[in-house]
């Protein structure tokens, strides 16, 4: 715990209490040297916030530059944070001007804090902006991207498998978690995704947080796919009734939908404190199953499902 970083905390201009909040859990956790590495569940339970709203206000405070992403990631796949603008009580006493200047003491007046020798912007002191000191922009500044080597500029540091397993598997049930992991069209959806993103400036939580439903809906896409070409070859899902039906890719993602706003299915399928958009996705991928069709059929009635006996959509 920091101190000095808890008292900028309270003392920074930010805009919400939630920002006020997240950025003393922050300080708190900072050592000596202002970086802090806590992790998204710890910062939950230390603010009573959801992990959605940490989240947003991580890029918040990011983007006010009240912290920086230093480009290191903990060995559990944690981010590293600077706070920035966090001044020690030693760094008070070089600058404060009081001090050193005294006749009494026999301090020279050019020599203690003199705009000579002392505190001169040209002689790298601590608030030097010239020689690469602690609050430098230029030079030396531990959470500067543009000091990292080329090779940790390049590297795809957001992707992390262990907090993207997490979030499938909060989505989703463990099979179409083994079937994402081990399916051939993942580094394709991958690529994809990564275009599909470039130009938004998503934090690495997000990006593992968004990949996650877009693999979870690309599965069920591919599991369609296979369903519609063993139906080709003469495989049907047969309903209780007799009747036989084929959903689309579109009618899945339509009737998936309903089902997590209707309210007697949510209550019974819905998992932890997944949004409907969560809900959704992961039973898209169930009604890209036969089996699953059947099973969850009574509730698709009720949101208007009908089949004829030709075997598609009424």
């Amino acid at each position: 715990m920091s101190l000095d970083a808890s008292i900028w905390a309270f003392k920074a201009e930010v805009k919400t209490s939630s920002q006020r909040l997240v950025l003393l859990a922050l300080a708190d956790r900072a050592g000596e040297s202002h970086k802090c590495y806590p992790s998204i569940k710890r910062m939950v339970k230390d603010t009573l916030l959801n992990r959605k709203t940490i989240i947003k206000v991580l890029d918040e405070l990011e983007a006010g530059s009240f912290i920086k992403f230093t480009g290191e990631i903990t060995g559990n796949g944690v981010k590293v944070y600077q706070l920035i603008g966090v001044i020690g009580r030693e760094e008070n006493d070089l600058t404060n001007p009081k001090k050193g200047t005294s006749t009494n003491n026999g301090t020279s007046t050019n020599l203690g804090t003199g705009s000579k020798s002392g505190t001169s912007t040209n002689n790298g002191t601590v608030t030097s902006p010239k020689n690469g000191t602690e609050t430098s922009t230029n030079i030396g500044t531990q959470n500067l991207s543009m000091n990292l080597s080329d090779e940790s500029i390049n590297k795809k540091t957001w992707l992390s498998l262990k907090k993207l397993g997490e979030e499938i598997r909060l989505a989703t049930d463990q099979e179409t978690y083994e079937q994402i992991k081990n399916a051939t069209w993942f580094d394709r959806e991958l690529r994809a995704f990564e275009l599909y993103n470039a130009e938004k400036n998503l934090c690495d939580e997000l990006m593992n947080y968004h990949f996650a439903d877009w693999l979870i809906n690309a599965c069920g896409k591919y599991k369609s796919r296979e369903q519609t070409k063993n139906s080709n070859t003469g495989t049907q899902v047969r309903v209780s009734q007799g009747d036989s039906i084929a959903l689309s890719s579109k009618q899945i993602y339509s009737f998936a939908q309903k089902l997590s706003v209707l309210p007697e299915f949510a209550s019974k399928y819905a998992e932890g404190n997944e949004s409907y958009e969560q809900l959704a996705a992961r039973i898209a991928v169930k009604l890209a199953d036969a089996e699953q069709q059947q099973k969850l059929m009574p509730y698709l009635k009720q949101v208007g499902f009908q089949s004829k006996r030709n075997g598609e959509l009424a």
